[in-house]
């Protein structure tokens, strides 16, 4: 089974949608492995977002700084789930990273419409609700940045006998 880091955001959390969202997980059948509310400072911000993600040097300073502090707004929940393709079917769900250009249906296409433009005229990154792995490799780096074995866990649900080999 694969997995991915699933982050909402402060903008989620205050708006009190949480719930919301993490039904849309399950309902789609992954296993939510591991959850935790936090507020991280700085420096784990700076890990996940340059030491493993690379905005700043993709996207520069100045977008890097403001995508810190609009995190820094407020708690997040992190949690970790578990399922068949999971960084890409959780990708599919979240929907593009610029709300304005998500898909209805879609996590950001629901809930979120700001641009980077507008977000840019405000000095603020854009809110758009949730962080998803990109892929396996960054899935593997963020999930144990922000858990340790310790908060993981292991058990069954009634989706298990759909995505598991038969048992003889």
């Amino acid at each position: 089974m694969e997995r991915s880091l699933i982050i909402l955001k402060p903008d989620a959390v205050q708006r009190g949608i949480v719930g919301e969202i993490i039904t849309r997980f399950e309902r789609a059948g992954f296993k939510i492995v591991g959850a935790k509310m936090l507020q991280p400072d700085y420096d784990h911000y700076f890990q996940h977002y340059e030491g493993i993600g690379t905005l700043k040097t993709r996207k520069g300073e100045e977008i890097f700084e403001s995508q810190m502090a609009t995190m820094q707004d407020g708690p997040v929940i992190a949690m970790v789930v578990e399922g068949v393709d999971a960084v890409e079917v959780v990708r599919k769900m979240v929907g593009a990273t610029e709300p304005k250009s998500a898909q209805p249906g879609t996590i950001r296409g629901d809930y979120a419409h700001v641009s980077y433009g507008q977000a840019s005229s405000i000095g603020r990154g854009v809110a758009n609700i949730i962080h998803a792995s990109a892929d396996t490799n960054e899935a593997e780096q963020e999930i144990s940045h922000w858990f340790s074995e310790s908060e993981m866990y292991d058990y069954s649900t009634v989706h298990e006998p759909y995505t598991q080999p038969r048992k003889q």
